[in-house]
């Protein structure tokens, strides 16, 4: 103790290899105060969705039910149930009692076997090797975009896009380009603004097919137009294919890698959407490289980044058999009938108001629909308009800005016909309370 009894600071003590004790220069470079900051990833992530949203000061109309036409989540209103066989499947893992423990950090070799022989095309082919699976589709794109860039590289992504990928690309200090879907060609890519996108330092091609939040779906030629891009340019892609095979009677969705034969592919796909189960979180990556571009570098990169956590829900894992040999196909039938009507009769119903245009989907569960704003003059944009819309009208939809295209706004059509309906003609409603003729307009203008 020192001359008034106190022990001397903990920062002071030097505690040597013999455990002798001595009073030692404080720890030099170190101040004893607080602070505690966010990281730079922390401070580099932004949802555009939420920024947006959240930032959307409104309360729906007292005297009309909201009806949601913003989230992506087929389960919302009950209407589109998974199929029983799919409940059975999880509820026989978890009373075989045998996926209770962690499982490899890429997934049971059984499951990846299952995955790897349902998505086998003579075209296309895989291994369990080529499969990685992950939590969810997000983290399967996540983990693509981690292990292909690095931080002050660039990643093409499309415009109108899911938000997700400006999010984590950001996050990781990696720069988005926008490349552009064209509307009057049914979302197709402009394939020239594509390509002088690309320079020394693109890392990847996202490829977003079928289309969140268009509805699009690429045909063959187009996807082997896109390829062709990617091929001159050596620049490999990532395939968002979450919505693969949800397309229309009308329509065929072609896997981007059957169509490959140089162009190495990370294809991103999950159980959320097809299966309906969004909230059991199973995803995962196939590694397509025919051409061995990728070489062993890129799957064993995946395999580390994998195990940074210890991979996903191991009960979905065991019932992962199951649902992919027993789910029949009248399930997959019936989902994409109900998701076709809703589609037709909510692109009909709007088509007949003055000042929309929708673009007709061929799949998953949204259409765009762009707003004529010269006839809306009181709205500055499609925020303003989707604002106004909730506050009179209940009814909720997401404003195209969100996926970097304004004055478009986005529908969900997974939910029940006759929500479809009401709110079609709320939207009616709406548009007859602020449309403007044009001439009208220009006469306001020249007064």
């Amino acid at each position: 103790m020192d001359s008034k009894g106190d022990l001397p600071s903990i920062l002071d003590v030097h505690v040597n290899i013999n455990g002798r004790s001595s009073v030692s220069e404080k720890v030099k470079g170190r101040k004893p105060r607080w602070s505690v900051r966010p990281s730079d990833m922390a401070n580099r992530t932004y949802n555009p969705i939420r920024a947006i949203v959240d930032s959307m000061k409104m309360e729906p109309n007292p005297d009309k039910t909201t009806i949601p036409l913003s989230i992506g989540d087929p389960t919302l209103c009950g209407n589109l149930p998974t199929d029983p066989e799919i409940i059975k499947a999880l509820k026989d893992a978890l009373d075989s009692g045998k996926y209770n423990g962690y499982a490899p950090s890429i997934g049971y070799l059984s499951s990846r076997e299952e995955i790897a022989s349902y998505y086998h095309r003579p075209e296309a082919p895989l291994e369990a090797k080529d499969v990685i699976l992950t939590s969810g589709c997000s983290q399967a794109i996540e983990l693509c975009l981690a292990v292909l860039a690095n931080p002050g590289q660039n990643i093409l992504a499309p415009r109108p896009g899911f938000s997700l990928y400006r999010t984590l690309a950001e996050s990781m200090g990696i720069e988005i380009k926008l490349y552009n879907l064209l509307p009057e060609k049914s979302w197709e890519v402009d394939l020239t603004q594509l390509e002088s996108l690309i320079d020394e330092k693109t890392a990847c091609l996202i490829v977003n097919n079928p289309s969140n939040p268009c509805g699009s779906v690429f045909s063959k030629s187009h996807l082997q137009d896109i390829l062709a891009v990617a091929a001159r340019q050596c620049v490999p892609i990532l395939a968002d294919e979450i919505y693969g095979d949800m397309v229309f009677s009308d329509t065929k969705f072609e896997p981007i890698a059957t169509l490959s034969h140089n162009v190495p592919i990370l294809s991103c796909g999950g159980l959320a959407k097809r299966w309906l189960v969004p909230g059991w979180r199973l995803g995962w990556i196939l590694i397509h490289d025919r051409g061995d571009i990728f070489g062993n570098e890129i799957q064993n990169g995946l395999v580390k980044l994998s195990q940074r956590i210890m991979g996903p829900c191991t009960l979905v894992q065991g019932a992962l058999k199951s649902i992919l040999r027993r789910t029949p196909q009248e399930f997959y039938r019936n989902t994409l009938s109900v998701l076709k009507s809703s589609a037709d009769l909510c692109y009909e119903a709007l088509s007949a108001i003055p000042g929309l245009r929708p673009v007709r989907p061929s799949g998953a569960m949204y259409l765009m629909v762009e707003i004529e704003m010269e006839h809306f003059p009181e709205f500055e944009n499609d925020v303003e308009f989707t604002e106004q819309l909730f506050v009179e009208q209940s009814v909720l939809c997401l404003p195209a800005i969100c996926f970097e295209y304004p004055n478009f706004f986005r529908v969900v059509i997974a939910v029940p016909k006759v929500m479809i309906l009401e709110a079609c003609s709320r939207i009616q409603e709406f548009c007859e309370q602020h449309y403007h003729h044009a001439e009208g307009i220009q006469e306001e203008c020249d007064k």
